[in-house]
């Protein structure tokens, strides 16, 4: 089956607002479009991406803050970069790129843990959970899969950002990203994701999504299928920017 590739606009830097300590600075917004354009053709370049991604309908990009989503079902992950374990699914190489807001440029050796459910909507002590340090390039790679829906809102995958190359190091963003009702709607049909019985939640209904696509940043990870051909696997696209001075308190 042929699915034509959704190109979303997620390259709009954004800090969590969270819980930030008293010397956390108040930054002015600045147009990061340069910098972030940069990265991100680079990232596609590398996975011959580029030709098929909308540059010239990308809008300035302004690093703005954003706020931050509620931790959801969180527990500590091992350290890793493949996390399906024994699970199937449409297979998703997820590229996390983090941005430092403060000076527009990538954030090299931070921890980036990510999370998500199963293709039933279900979430495992282990399986598909992971934390790695984002590489020189502050691009941080997992090989995860496409998330199933749960009952407790629209289809995403949590995040959560140190300052730190360590899980135990100050924690800068707690978040989720999503993926448009489409490509929800698509994967849904295919098992093992047909067997999934949690009742479905649209991107407009879910008031996380509405906060994490609030304030001018895009939470909607742009998806690129593998050779034209999505049920080979998926390429997710997500560009994070952090404020390294703001902390957040996972423990309230």
């Amino acid at each position: 089956m042929h699915f034509l590739t959704l190109v979303s606009l997620a390259v709009v830097c954004g800090a969590v607002a969270g819980l930030p300590t008293d010397n956390a600075s108040t930054l002015v917004p600045r147009d990061c479009s340069s910098e972030i354009a940069s990265f991100n053709l680079a990232r596609r370049e590398r996975r011959g991406h580029a030709e098929r991604t909308l540059t010239s309908n990308i809008r300035a990009l302004t690093c703005v803050a954003a706020p931050e989503v509620a931790l959801e079902d969180y527990t500590r992950p091992p350290l890793r970069q493949n996390l399906k374990e024994n699970q199937s699914g449409l297979e998703l190489t997820l590229d996390v790129g983090v941005v430092d807001i403060t000076t527009c440029q990538p954030m090299p050796n931070v921890m980036v843990e990510v999370w998500s459910p199963n293709a039933f909507g279900s979430y495992g002590s282990t399986f598909l959970r992971g934390a790695f340090t984002s590489a020189t390039d502050g691009v941080a790679e997992f090989q995860t899969l496409f998330p199933g829906f749960t009952s407790d809102g629209a289809n995403h995958i949590n995040l959560m950002i140190h300052t730190s190359n360590s899980m135990s190091g100050t924690v800068s963003h707690v978040g989720q990203v999503f993926f448009t009702d489409r490509w929800t709607d698509v994967v849904s049909m295919t098992s093992p994701y047909n067997q999934n019985s949690n009742n479905r939640v649209l991107n407009a209904q879910d008031s996380k999504y509405a906060i994490a696509n609030s304030e001018g940043y895009n939470a909607i990870v742009d998806i690129e299928s593998i050779h034209d051909d999505w049920p080979e696997g998926v390429i997710g696209y997500i560009t994070v920017g952090v404020n390294p001075q703001r902390k957040v308190d996972i423990n309230q």
